[in-house]
């Protein structure tokens, strides 16, 4: 989140209590993560203003919103970014003369006492938008462009961008949303409050001659950011892009790999349940664990008179990879006032293997005498300060 954004959860002091109110219930309702800059580039201090980042084909449209204070009932201006300045959602043309004509839209049935009236405007402008981006791509003078497009206009929820600039080659990019899959029904006792999707960027070059073979198109394989928590697109390898491919041919073999790979990512919470649960002979009851995602649990233990925190941290991968460990005594402090805590360990024996309670014995085992070590560090750094 940048710099002088504000988290969903906040009042928004200071903004008048009309704008207040609007914000918030933007926030909440607005389906995708919207994040907002107070004030604006050039009136900072202003709470009659604010920058809102809305996710827009896997970036972000920055749209600044402008009041009236003195004329509250009026509605809001809406800035679009310099790049868009042919963007004009509300006019058409209108009669013979082909002159431009406003529309009926969220602004002229504004109702500044109504809470739901900034989301009506962001909504509608970002469909429009989304309108506009691809009339400009569809016009763009390219043929492999024009057939791409052909071949994916049955897939629901693909977004596409047209970029160009002051010595900045043109380019379109497209958002293409994959797998018909509810991964959060997959998920026992989900917490994420909006579904999770994963995403391919692809994007094309603009070029106006015909190539008999075109190069591949830049990919980038991106998800919205709790998914991280079960399955990390960081860890996949994208299908090679064949001489002569399509979209619609590449995307059915991406689809299928990234569906046995979710899918065993969801069975893999199980294990990571099983080791956590071997550990509790051991340490006894953790005080602490995901009930989740099973990703982290903490026990307490002792060494002698010290008393300590043991902290286990499992990545997706497991039990490829092995947890990360690390001890914090709950005696010994830094020269901060924080809790002496071990550097995360891996050093110690593993196999991906061995059963759940053998992984656990072999831990345990490193374990103790590792916090005699650790102890000794705690008491030298305490004679130390």
């Amino acid at each position: 989140m940048p710099k002088n954004s504000l988290p969903i959860t906040m009042s928004f002091d200071g903004f008048p209590p009309f704008i207040s109110a609007q914000l918030q219930y933007l926030l909440t309702h607005y389906p995708h993560a919207i994040k907002v800059c107070s004030g604006s580039k050039y009136f900072p201090a202003s709470l009659d203003r604010f920058t809102l980042l809305i996710p827009y084909c896997l970036d972000y449209l920055r749209w600044d919103i402008i009041y009236n204070v003195e004329f509250p009932l009026a509605a809001p201006d809406v800035i679009f970014g310099p790049e868009d300045e042919d963007f004009h959602p509300f006019l058409v043309p209108g009669g013979e003369s082909g002159d431009l004509r406003l529309v009926k839209n969220s602004l002229t049935d504004w109702n500044s006492k109504d809470p739901t009236s900034l989301l009506a405007i962001v909504e509608e402008l970002r469909d429009k938008y989304k309108s506009y981006q691809k009339r400009l791509v569809g016009e763009v003078d390219d043929d492999r462009l024009k057939f791409e497009i052909s071949t994916i206009l049955s897939r629901e929820g693909i977004e596409m961008h047209m970029s160009s600039g002051f010595e900045k080659p043109e380019e379109v990019k497209f958002a293409v949303p994959l797998m018909d899959m509810n991964i959060n029904k997959m998920i026992l006792a989900c917490p994420w409050r909006n579904p999770q999707k994963i995403y391919l960027q692809v994007v094309y070059p603009v070029g106006r001659k015909y190539v008999s073979a075109p190069s591949a198109p830049r990919l980038k394989l991106m998800s919205t950011s709790e998914l991280k928590a079960l399955f990390s697109i960081d860890d996949v390898k994208l299908p090679p892009w064949l001489d002569g491919m399509c979209m619609a041919e590449y995307l059915p073999h991406l689809e299928e790999l990234l569906q046995r790979q979710v899918s065993e990512a969801v069975s893999l919470i199980d294990v990571r349940r099983l080791f956590i649960e071997a550990l509790v002979p051991l340490f006894g009851r953790p005080l602490e664990a995901d009930p989740v995602f099973c990703r982290k649990a903490t026990f307490l233990a002792t060494s002698g008179p010290v008393t300590l925190l043991v902290h286990f941290f499992l990545s997706t991968q497991f039990p490829k990879e092995q947890p990360s460990v690390m001890m914090q005594s709950t005696q010994h402090f830094n020269s901060h006032g924080a809790p002496a805590k071990s550097p995360l360990l891996t050093d110690y024996p593993w196999s991906p293997r061995w059963d759940a309670s053998q992984m656990a014995e072999r831990i345990f085992d490193f374990l103790v005498d590792e916090s005699l070590n650790f102890k000794r560090h705690c008491n030298e750094s305490q004679l130390q300060h």
